[in-house]
């Protein structure tokens, strides 16, 4: 079931770029993000009630609603408007692959903020990010 999840995913994160670069050739990267985010969002609440989680959405703490927040700014406001900005002047097949490499910074991050252990594996794969990286550019 992981396996389908993860390859409906891919399709999913994989096709999209192609269409907002569509998308981008007539509405600037700030108006495209705006528009994508609040269908999102009107998405997401009518999930949120259909699944029954509405109670549980109006329950969360403060804390959470800070992390998700600041989580919603960087990424969702100035990471999407950052990406949509690349994606407008450059090649998809360049933009999309260096925007991924993120989990680089999350390695690194993680190491340092939340203590993670740094392994074998960890290393070769950011390593392997970083060629990725290199020989896309």
């Amino acid at each position: 079931m992981v396996g389908l999840l993860l390859i409906i995913t891919a399709l999913l994160w994989g096709a999209t770029p192609i269409i907002e670069k569509i998308g981008l050739a007539r509405v600037e990267p700030l108006i495209g993000v705006t528009i994508r985010s609040v269908i999102v969002t009107i998405g997401l609440l009518i999930l949120t009630f259909l699944l029954g989680k509405g109670r549980t959405l109006l329950e969360v703490d403060g804390r959470s609603i800070l992390l998700f927040g600041l989580s919603g700014l960087m990424a969702g406001l100035a990471g999407m408007w950052t990406y949509f900005t690349a994606l407008k002047m450059g090649a998809t097949s360049k933009i999309v692959p260096i925007a991924a490499c993120y989990p680089l910074v999350t390695a690194l991050l993680s190491t340092l903020i939340l203590r993670e252990g740094v392994t074998l594996p960890r290393v070769i794969g950011t390593v392997l990010i970083v060629a990725g990286v290199w020989l896309v550019k």
